[in-house]
């Protein structure tokens, strides 16, 4: 999924937030300052003020403006976090120096697996495991699972999230340094066409306590896929 004009302000404005180019309190440059020095248009420029406003750093004020958050929460915002990198995902939460590890290999699909993916019996699907850590902090896990010679999501046209509190597997347990037993915030993603494929399965595992909220915010409009109607 491509990186959307308003992500990436969103995203350089956050760094300057966090790295306390704007300290608490401040008051951002208009609109119009904004939409001039970084050559994006004010409907840019409104996007991505909302999408730090979500995220918890910045304030409107009626008549007055946009000002930092006294308290920088940490928010995880969908779909917008699909559309750019996990390298800049991080980066842009906490300004530090993310390491993202990948490494791909081709498994036997599970019954649940060949149920999503419409698979045959002893179909194999790749798996993807990305770790990602902060300053050498362990941050998250994920096991992305899609059905050979499919690459990425860019047939995908519905995001589905599910949050929940899980216990660790026992492989991200031992990434994020948690004990046995120990809940954990794991989202499970689903990516669909519009025809209602499944062309991507992924499941996140964050530390309990690395976000103060999940948000996930979608346009309202007509549903083309007739397994999304009533």
């Amino acid at each position: 999924m491509a990186e959307a004009a308003y992500v990436a302000l969103a995203g350089e404005l956050a760094n300057l937030i966090r790295s306390g180019h704007y300290a608490p309190g401040v008051q951002l440059p208009s609109h119009a300052d904004l939409a001039a020095s970084h050559s994006v248009s004010n409907i840019v420029v409104r996007q991505a003020i909302e999408l730090l406003e979500l995220q918890g750093l910045v304030k409107r004020m009626p008549r007055k403006g946009v000002f930092v958050s006294s308290r920088k929460n940490l928010v995880r915002v969908s779909p917008e976090r699909q559309m750019e990198s996990a390298e800049s995902t991080y980066r842009h939460e906490s300004g530090g120096n993310i390491t993202i590890e990948r490494e791909s290999r081709d498994i036997p699909a599970d019954k649940e697996l060949r149920a999503a993916f419409k698979l045959q019996e002893n179909a194999a699907v790749v798996l993807t495991v990305t770790r990602a850590s902060e300053e050498g902090k362990p941050v998250s896990i994920s096991d992305t699972y899609q059905p050979v010679g499919i690459v990425g999501i860019d047939d995908a046209a519905f995001l589905e999230e599910t949050v929940s509190d899980q216990m660790a597997t026992p492989e991200h347990r031992a990434w994020l340094g948690v004990s046995v037993g120990t809940l954990v915030k794991r989202v499970r993603q689903r990516f669909i066409t519009k025809d209602g494929s499944t062309v991507m399965i992924s499941d996140v595992s964050y530390p309990k306590d690395r976000y103060d909220a999940f948000v996930f915010r979608m346009a309202l409009g007509p549903v083309e896929s007739d397994q999304f109607r009533d």
